[in-house]
């Protein structure tokens, strides 16, 4: 799928990183613990000194399980016993210093203990985050149906992978059909709102021939759960016949038609309606748009995270420009280097969910020339 998450860069290399650096962090309580015995060692501090070796086994402790840090605790002890005794330290010293040095290393065993368990539990938590984001947000292939496809999803939660953006592109009886949308809110009731809203889509859109009512059945279901402050904006497109596209807008920013001609043009909501699960405060209803789209044409869809990011001077993305200067025939790489863009662009971390959809109907590849027989051939027929 093409996606990333939160944001991001590569996430091989993120891993790659932080594999390095836990292979590497168990030795660093003992460089240090070996550094400050050397600078004892050399200087002659004196005994006085010897308690800093619990920089070891308390470093460890964020390292290293409780063996590593009862390890590093023990080398401590022993460094402080012998360089005490060098110096002609008094028994009473002698048996102070590795006291306090298996004091501090117990304590770090046990903080050692508590984190691994932590990180247990916080690995179980971002394994069912997976789980749950591949259910909820289910991978996109590069092709669907006839259209070439890609996605980029980035959720602003720290450790998030999901967030309230929705979006959905599904092969139907009725063509392909795909949603994108922004729940109101954040957090885990927006995660449920989203869920409900892509769990109704995805049935009704193998349903409901009729892309209107497709919309009908998600804002009677979100009129029956949604408290009376919540609703969704979404975009709902489908592609019904070869060379048309069908677009209904509730209240979402519009999305952007990219003609095989390299022309960028938003489609306004015509007549704007209100989001899902507000249809019941106003007389207005969602229309159906029907435009051309035809070979070479592509469609952007994208959610506010998107164009209302701001950079430090408070400016927003500037998606049209953006999507002028990386638009490519490869809907990944284009949606690949908005992202980056994007990212840059807000220093780095988003704000808000952002989610990027983008559909393009490939140029049918022309039928080979045929070849004209040779001179050669054509006279060895005639000797023939």
């Amino acid at each position: 799928m093409s996606q990333a998450r939160n944001h991001d860069g590569d996430p091989r290399s993120t891993r790659l990183f932080g594999h390095r650096v836990a292979a590497a962090g168990p030795l660093l309580p003992v460089l240090i613990t070996l550094v400050i015995g050397l600078v004892f060692l050399l200087g002659g501090a004196g005994t006085v000194w010897l308690p800093l070796l619990a920089a070891g086994p308390a470093l460890a402790a964020s390292t290293d399980g409780p063996r590593g840090v009862l390890g590093v605790g023990l080398l401590a002890a022993g460094l402080g016993v012998a360089l005490g005794a060098r110096d002609g330290a008094s028994g009473a010293e002698l048996a102070a210093v590795p006291a306090a040095l298996l004091a501090v290393t117990s304590a770090s065993a046990l903080a050692g203990a508590l984190r691994s368990r932590r990180e247990r539990v916080l690995a179980d938590v971002r394994s069912v985050a997976e789980a749950a984001q591949h259910a909820l947000l289910k991978p996109v292939p590069p092709t669907v149906g006839p259209f070439e496809a890609a996605v980029r999803y980035s959720a602003a939660a720290a450790e998030a992978r999901i967030g309230g953006d929705l979006y959905a592109l599904v092969p139907t009886p009725y063509g392909v059909r795909l949603i994108v949308g922004d729940v109101r809110g954040k957090g885990l009731p927006a995660v449920g709102t989203a869920a409900l809203v892509l769990g109704v889509f995805r049935e009704a859109a193998y349903d409901e021939p009729d892309l209107l009512a497709v919309v009908d059945r998600i804002e009677r279901s979100l009129a029956r759960n949604l408290g009376a402050d919540d609703f969704v904006t979404a975009v709902i497109a489908g592609c019904p016949r070869p060379g048309v596209l069908e677009v209904v807008n509730c209240g979402h920013a519009p999305p952007l038609l990219v003609r095989a001609s390299k022309e960028i043009e938003a489609v306004e909501p015509a007549p704007p309606a209100p989001p899902l699960g507000l249809r019941a405060l106003t007389d207005q209803t969602p229309g159906l748009q029907e435009l051309t789209f035809a070979d070479g044409d592509q469609l952007l869809l994208y959610t506010d995270g998107v164009i209302e990011a701001r950079d430090r001077d408070r400016a927003f993305y500037p998606l049209v420009e953006g999507l002028t200067r990386h638009l490519s025939d490869e809907p990944s790489r284009t949606l690949g280097a908005i992202h980056d863009e994007l990212l840059a662009h807000v220093g780095g971390r988003l704000h808000d969910d952002a989610a990027l959809l983008l559909i393009r109907k490939p140029v049918p590849c022309a039928p080979p020339a045929p070849q004209l027989p040779t001179a050669e051939a054509v006279l060895g027929d005639r000797v023939g």
